[in-house]
């Protein structure tokens, strides 16, 4: 019997039908022959003793085999790992502990990083290539089949579990709002280990049987001729908002080689409002949007210029599958154009957080509405505009970055009594850590010694970038520390 994913049908409905192309290495893949690689995938990793409910790690940049392996897993009824290779082999030491992983299979950053593993490139070209196809039986579609981490409020990274449920409602949510079709082309550089790289740019396109382009990483020139080849037909492209400005600052930028685009969809961090009406102005459809590791897909902008420009900022609406509320401290909903957090309801969301009972239970209320932390309006049109933040947890480059975490790494360091992390408007970056300190020895004079400290312990993106040190830190009659005190000291550059 067939695996009855969305692979397995379009194998048989379109079978010569492009559906992968490796644009490192010049590959690609029919349906038909994806269809063969995913179930030799699955008799590979069998044979390597992964079974149902069993977790695979992945430590590896862009490769289509990890979509295959992905695939696999939920053939099998595990559930891939895939992990962050920007961060510390310390951090990922604390992954691997908490998933527990069968193995760990990955690319040179296993010896980069000091891991030991499997090689992709020897399993796929030894192992998978000679073995037969699996023929496997449809399991439960809400049996989870990936795990992504997300870094917790209180620093220690939560395990978000996604059915293959949960990431077909993303997909047809997806599909929906960014008119994702059979002819549709995805250019994929965005990271795997995040939902925007491994499902938001994947499962969409093999959902509609389009085509699915994937790059190794995100180059900005490199990236910009790639949308502007007529050659490679590319239809969509989702990026956070700094990978889009970054493609504007390309020498020679020309908005008019991009027209072939049908979306260029930015998430994952605020889009200001003149640089989207730039791009709708230079006759590019790119279109704002949410959505988050636990939820998929909620929002996003019509492809409608004249709406877009009108409502530029919003990250717009969600489709008739997704129920969302925005409720006040007590849980009550809200008027149009008030602001509360932001509640989800829907077959997108995540069931919860592998082996955080706790913290799944919070995460939820009744009617297993999930809170999503951001504050949130609802304009009289039904478009959503994100205010806010709740909790201190601030963007760098498109990735969350906690406060809490930062502070927890130098909790051990002598020369600090105490310390304090704000996140801070940043022209490059969207966001960068500001880090108020308070202890012995001058702040210049610290500063080297602090961040070396960080960067052996952290991801460098978490490693903030600006220092001040002061002689107490601000704080509340409950003795609490007023974080947006310590903004506005960042913001007025006082020490």
């Amino acid at each position: 019997m067939a695996g009855g994913d969305s692979i397995a049908f379009h194998a048989r409905l379109q079978p010569a039908k492009t559906a992968v192309v490796d644009l490192v290495h010049g590959r690609l893949w029919t349906y038909s022959e994806l269809e063969l690689l995913v179930a030799r995938t699955v008799t590979a990793l069998r044979r390597q003793g992964l079974r149902k409910g069993d977790r695979l790690a992945v430590l590896a940049r862009n490769a289509p085999e990890i979509p295959a392996l992905h695939f696999a897993c939920a053939r099998i009824g595990a559930m891939i790992v895939p992990l962050n290779w920007r961060l510390a082999p310390s951090e990922l030491e604390s992954l691997l502990a908490d998933a527990e992983p069968k193995f760990l299979i990955g690319d040179s950053l296993l010896e980069e990083k000091g891991f030991s593993g499997l090689s992709l490139e020897v399993f796929f070209s030894q192992e998978v290539s000679t073995s037969l196809p699996a023929r496997t039986r449809p399991l439960s579609r809400d049996m989870p089949s990936l795990i992504l981490y997300t870094s917790g409020t209180s620093g220690r990274p939560k395990g978000a579990l996604l059915s293959e449920r949960n990431l077909s409602e993303t997909a047809i949510n997806f599909s929906l709002l960014a008119d994702v079709t059979s002819s549709s082309v995805f250019l994929c550089d965005a990271p795997m280990f995040h939902i925007i790289g491994l499902v938001t740019n994947v499962r969409p396109v093999l959902m509609r049987g389009g085509t699915l382009l994937v790059s190794d990483g995100f180059r900005a020139n490199v990236t910009l001729e790639r949308l502007a080849d007529p050659a490679l037909g590319i239809t969509h492209y989702v990026c956070v908002p700094q990978m889009a400005a970054a493609l504007r600052s390309v020498e020679g930028f020309d908005a008019a080689r991009l027209h072939g685009l049908k979306a260029l969809v930015t998430g994952g961090a605020p889009h200001a409002p003149a640089s989207i009406r730039e791009w709708i102005d230079d006759g590019v459809p790119l279109t704002n949007g949410y959505g988050m590791t636990e939820v998929g897909t909620v929002f996003n902008m019509p492809l409608d210029p004249e709406i877009n420009r009108r409502k530029a900022g919003s990250v717009g609406i969600a489709t008739d599958r997704v129920q969302t509320r925005i409720v006040d401290s007590k849980d009550r909903e809200v008027k149009d154009g008030e602001a509360g957090e932001l509640l989800v309801r829907g077959e997108n969301v995540a069931r919860g957080y592998w082996h955080r009972d706790a913290e799944t239970n919070e995460a939820f209320v009744t009617g297993r509405w999930f809170r999503t932390g951001d504050v949130a309006v609802r304009d009289a049109d039904g478009f959503h505009w994100l205010i806010d933040r709740r909790k201190d947890m601030f963007i760098s480059g498109g990735e969350n970055v906690y406060p809490a975490e930062i502070e927890a790494a130098l909790a051990d360091v002598e020369c600090i009594s105490e310390c304090a992390v704000v996140g801070v408007t940043d022209e490059k970056w969207g966001e960068v850590g500001h880090l108020f300190w308070v202890g012995a020895g001058t702040d210049g004079g610290r500063e080297d010694e602090l961040r070396r400290i960080l960067r052996e312990r952290l991801a460098s993106y978490k490693v903030p970038r600006y220092f001040t040190k002061l002689e107490a830190l601000p704080r509340n009659g409950a003795g609490k520390i007023l974080k947006p005190e310590l903004r506005k000291r960042a913001l007025e550059g006082a020490g």
